[in-house]
């Protein structure tokens, strides 16, 4: 897929597919691949396998692998596929390699794991992935402030298959001045805070929005969507009102149960386990009980 192609497909949804497991704790493999179909056939067009809503910090190499295999073979000749990377750089373009052979045409890589991550090396730790992929488009996953819009201009102008930035800092106006002092048109800015952040990001300059809610309730993240491509603000908050109690049930203690509350829909309408791995945990019964409320109110099964 041409770059400007993926460039122009990721002012979308982006479905950040979940992990099931089973009793035993691997992957549950039907249920991965029901939770794909459900997207899919909900009209989700751009999916990111081994994101953080797929507990990626808790995968081994092994079963990043297979992920990407199973959403490869569910995903559609329409289907945006994004990949998730990260760790050290080597491991990451192994897994970009690895990922864009299976037929993913971008990738995204997480933030940086390291105690010191200097304004320089965090440019040249995405220039050494993005060079090694030069096929692929490349997005960085951004969750700290001390990244300047003159590091994004000169990782682009190193590679130019760096295409968009998933912007997760709950600060719209950073995103603002950011966006528009490295290109608001160079690359696709992304509200990475998924729905209760799209509508402000969409405001400031975000054409697309990562979700983890698509899952459950496609129609809604797709509704929003549909609404913020053409400016119709107020349908798109009459969905954020909808959506606001469930996403911030996630966004609670600092996001400590934002995959918890997923598994439980996903588990609540028979798509597999509320398991989590651990440094997550299942949700509190109360918290069951709300999922199952909003649930009900949004009739999803």
């Amino acid at each position: 897929m041409e770059l400007d192609e993926i460039r122009r497909r990721l002012a979308d949804v982006i479905a950040i597919t979940p992990t099931p497991f089973t009793a035993d704790g691997t992957i549950d493999v039907p249920n991965t691949e029901r939770a794909v179909e459900r997207l899919l056939d909900g009209g989700v067009r751009v999916l990111t396998v081994n994101g953080n809503t797929g507990e990626f910090y808790t995968l081994s190499p092994a079963e990043t692998r297979a992920l990407a295999d199973l959403t490869a073979a569910a995903a559609r000749p329409d289907t945006l596929l994004i990949a998730g990377v990260g760790f050290d750089a080597a491991t990451a373009i192994d897994a970009a390699r690895y990922a864009r052979d299976r037929g993913a045409a971008a990738v995204m890589v997480h933030q940086p794991v390291h105690p010191y991550v200097s304004r320089q090396g965090w440019i040249d730790y995405h220039r050494a992935i993005a060079s090694a992929v030069p096929d692929l488009g490349v997005l960085p996953y951004v969750r700290t402030p001390r990244i300047e819009a003159a590091d994004f201009t000169a990782l682009a102008d190193a590679c130019p298959n760096v295409v968009g930035v998933k912007y997760a800092l709950p600060d719209p106006t950073r995103l603002a001045a950011v966006a528009r002092v490295a290109g608001i048109d160079r690359f696709t800015w992304i509200a990475g805070l998924a729905e209760l952040s799209a509508p402000a990001y969409a405001a400031v300059g975000a054409t697309g929005f990562t979700s983890g809610l698509a899952t459950i309730a496609p129609d809604l993240s797709l509704r929003m969507q549909a609404a913020l491509s053409t400016g119709d603000f107020t349908a798109a908050m009459r969905v954020w009102d909808q959506v606001r109690e469930f996403e911030e049930l996630r966004a609670a203690d600092a996001g400590a149960d934002n995959v918890s509350v997923i598994k439980e829909a996903l588990h609540q309408i028979g798509l597999g386990r509320p398991d989590v791995r651990p440094p997550a945990s299942r949700i509190e019964p109360a918290a069951r009980e709300a999922v199952a409320k909003i649930l009900a109110s949004w009739d999803v099964r």
